[in-house]
């Protein structure tokens, strides 16, 4: 695993904190949070880690341009645009929609990093990515494709080692949490944590909350990504989707969509522990948890860690503006 290419410019490791006031409140578990949403980068967030390893990757390749995609407020292509501007590389982002009137959260941030900008209408986003790459070739800027979220077994490499990172510090606090719980979408994180956890032999429970995808296909999703993940860093292990642990059962209205949910999460990590949540993964992910909690699916003498995965600037983009009034 010290083989493979990684360049070291996150803040790691990030801090475990009890969440005191949150765990009281609720009367079950204790919280704890791992606080993702300070790497570093741009904000930070889950895609630094990721893109540790996905950026050595593009650079040992001799690239000089980095292309990828996300939706409009998407936190991956935020921190993939600052670590493309840090390195001194050329960036192209292909973004789900069309062109809004203002500019604000991660999209401005997209611009303030020199990122250029391809709008995506309907379902043509994956068609128009492959263009764009192909027209880079062409045109000699020598294009490195990440996918959507840095979910390739290079990108989820990232959170192999982090589950390291977690079982160091927690030798410091006590035994081992009981329960990891994080939001998963395009899986590289969720991957490389079901990874680590194997490696380290880490006892407890990975439980991924997903964002937009039924618990089935999540599941195949993760497993395959983890079993590609480990046979990148030379590891024999295999997975299923019996391995994958996924609570599908709060996507709401759809992916960005954010319901009460959402919106009580958000307000309690604020109010009893000064912790800012996003309104797409972390907010949703955080609002699962807190009905698992009422509906006593975890013990009240478990240790339950939310990983969180960051997100900051899309609580300032104008669609979510009117959602945190009482």
């Amino acid at each position: 695993m010290d083989t493979i290419p990684r360049v070291k410019f996150a803040h790691l490791p990030t801090a475990v904190e009890f969440m005191p006031r949150l765990s009281t409140y609720l009367g079950g578990p204790r919280l704890f949070v791992k606080r993702d949403d300070q790497t570093g980068l741009a904000s930070g967030g889950n895609k630094t880690r990721k893109l540790e390893f996905l950026i050595a990757e593009a650079l040992h390749s001799g690239a000089r341009t980095l292309v990828t995609a996300g939706a409009t407020q998407s936190n991956h292509c935020r921190q993939t645009a600052a670590v493309a501007a840090h390195y001194g590389l050329d960036c192209i982002l292909v973004l789900s929609g069309s062109k809004p009137q203002a500019r604000t959260g991660n999209l401005l941030l997209d611009q303030m990093f020199g990122a250029e900008i391809v709008w995506a209408e309907g379902n043509q986003r994956d068609l128009i990515l492959q263009r764009v790459f192909r027209e880079a070739e062409q045109n000699g800027r020598f294009p490195y494709l990440i996918p959507y979220g840095g979910s390739s077994p290079t990108g989820a490499a990232g959170y192999v080692y982090a589950i390291h990172e977690l079982m160091e510090q927690w030798q410091l606090i006590a035994s081992q949490p009981d329960w990891i719980v994080f939001a998963s979408s395009s899986g590289g994180t969720h991957a490389g944590l079901v990874v680590g956890s194997r490696l380290y032999g880490y006892s407890g429970r990975v439980l991924g909350i997903s964002i937009d995808e039924t618990a089935q296909i999540l599941k195949d999703r993760v497993a395959k990504l983890s079993t590609a993940t480990a046979h990148h860093l030379g590891i024999d292990l295999e997975f299923n989707a019996m391995d994958i642990l996924v609570n599908a059962d709060y996507l709401g209205a759809g992916y960005g969509m954010v319901g009460e949910s959402e919106r009580e999460a958000i307000k309690l990590f604020a109010r009893l522990e000064g912790l800012l949540l996003d309104p797409v993964y972390t907010g949703r992910a955080a609002g699962g948890m807190l009905d698992l909690i009422h509906k006593g699916y975890f013990k009240q003498d478990e240790a339950v860690l939310f990983w969180h995965t960051g997100g900051l600037p899309a609580l300032f983009a104008d669609r979510y503006a009117d959602m945190y009034h009482d």
